[in-house]
């Protein structure tokens, strides 16, 4: 496992209008002019977190699909994204994992949030998955899943890590911030892993404000990198696998954790 070079934008959201966002991002992916290995965008990158699947939801292979599969040939980097997708009769709050050379994994957003009532538009995801990117093991979770520290737990077996980097795309308000701030900090302390949340500023469809607030924790709870508040910013910086593993040989809680099984279907 060598270095990660990692990019993440905060940025404002078009409400339910995808042309503008992705012209937006498509402006904002060109302005990258340093060497990347994986690009971090917002939850609902191109519609803003809308529960009006009639509006915004796409096939798989859909335009915004198809704008993600170009931005990630054009910049050689991994592109991680969330957008509503229809399949099967049911919608999903969907995370793509784009490579360059055009293949993909997807991860579907477990936890529905139950205030905007997605639980009952939405169809959840049932599994956990872990992504490869430069050797680096990355677990994704959408906005609301970042409240759930058995969903995200890291595991220890056999001497090797579950993942080395958990991923958190959201559409976090304002109004809780100190929350959203508190429980990357915690997600990285607790499974000894790096943490990368990218949230979303500007006020959407319903009026609600969003700070932004994305940032990146190291495994010691660290912050090695916060957005300005409420400001569109891009950030490009390496994060050091050797930090990482001399933290993890040198303070083994992993091999203390506790083993325990998930059932998703409950």
């Amino acid at each position: 496992m060598e270095d990660l070079r990692l990019t993440l934008i905060q940025t404002n959201l078009f409400w339910e209008d995808r042309d503008k966002n992705l012209n937006h991002f498509d402006h904002l992916l060109d302005r990258i002019d340093e060497q990347t290995d994986l690009i971090l965008l917002p939850e609902t990158f191109n519609t803003g977190f809308s529960i009006n699947p009639s509006a915004c939801a796409e096939p798989m292979e859909g335009p915004s699909m198809q704008f993600l599969r170009n931005k990630s040939h054009d910049k050689k980097a991994v592109i991680m994204a969330t957008l509503l997708i229809s399949e099967g009769g049911e919608t999903f709050n969907r995370l793509i994992c784009i490579h360059p050379d055009g293949h993909y994994e997807t991860y579907d957003k477990r936890h529905l949030f139950r205030l905007s009532e997605e639980y009952q538009i939405f169809k959840a995801g049932h599994s956990q998955l872990i992504f490869e990117v430069q050797g680096w093991k990355i677990s994704p979770i959408i906005c609301y899943d970042l409240r759930f520290p058995v969903w995200s737990k890291n595991t220890w077996r056999d001497g090797k890590y579950g993942y080395d980097l958990l991923v958190c795309l959201a559409n976090w308000p304002a109004s809780r911030a100190h929350v959203w701030k508190t429980l990357l900090v915690a997600r990285a302390m607790e499974n000894q892993a790096y943490v990368a949340g990218v949230n979303r500023i500007g006020n959407d469809g319903h009026g609600t404000p969003h700070s932004g607030d994305t940032r990146v924790i190291d495994a010691k709870g660290n912050v090695l990198f916060a957005a300005t508040e409420g400001r569109e910013e891009m950030m490009t910086l390496t994060l050091s696998a050797q930090d990482l593993t001399i933290f993890r040989e040198s303070f083994t809680v992993g091999m203390d954790w506790d083993h325990f099984s998930i059932n998703p279907n409950n």
